[in-house]
């Protein structure tokens, strides 16, 4: 399930995630992923439907919790102030995500432009969104707390809200050399889809 806040030129998406590290540590909660709008030209009448493409992410949050860990902990809270193309920039922890994520959320959808900045864009790209996007924030962090790990989920129920990710659980499998039996069982409805 993916639930988009589309604006004027920025676009905000909310979901579940799951994910298992090399390292086979699984970890699971909400993500939050700011990104441009591609602009698209007018196509049929003035009542036909028209596309809105989410494209060029340049910031993610994911407020994370690794599922050895107690579920409000938010151990695995991070995020990736930058993009290189569709490729996140590394992790980067912050004490005070992981003290308080949601208001640590809210500040950061408040301050659209300096996230742009921070991913080296011009900060004018949100000018016709930035209030929008304050005046939303709230209802964007309610969207996103309905994920949050603090609710756990079955192995089958975060399956069902993260079943479009399994070829990116087969591609994160592969990058385990050894997985364990139990790590192969968790991710057992991810790798049978076809």
């Amino acid at each position: 399930m993916l639930i988009v806040y589309s604006f004027t030129g920025v676009a905000v998406s909310v979901r579940r995630w799951f994910e298992v590290s090399p390292e086979a540590v699984m970890e699971h909660g909400a993500r939050i992923e700011l990104a441009l709008l591609a602009p698209q030209p007018h196509r049929g009448t003035e009542s036909a439907a028209q596309q809105t493409v989410v494209d060029q992410p340049f910031w993610r949050a994911d407020l994370f919790n690794r599922l050895d860990r107690p579920s409000d902990s938010f151990s695995a809270a991070h995020f990736h102030p930058r993009f290189d193309g569709v490729e996140p920039s590394d992790r980067v922890w912050s004490a005070a995500l992981t003290a308080d994520p949601w208001t640590w959320l809210t500040q950061q959808l408040e301050n659209v432009e300096k996230l742009l900045i921070g991913a080296g864009l011009d900060p004018r790209i949100a000018e016709a969104d930035a209030d929008d996007l304050r005046a939303f924030a709230p209802r964007i962090v309610t969207s996103a707390q309905q994920f949050s790990p603090e609710h756990p989920l079955s192995r089958d129920e975060d399956f069902r809200l993260t079943r479009d990710a399994s070829e990116r659980v087969r591609r994160m499998l592969a990058l385990i050399p050894d997985p364990t039996p139990a790590v192969l069982d968790h991710l057992r409805p991810w790798l049978e889809r076809a």
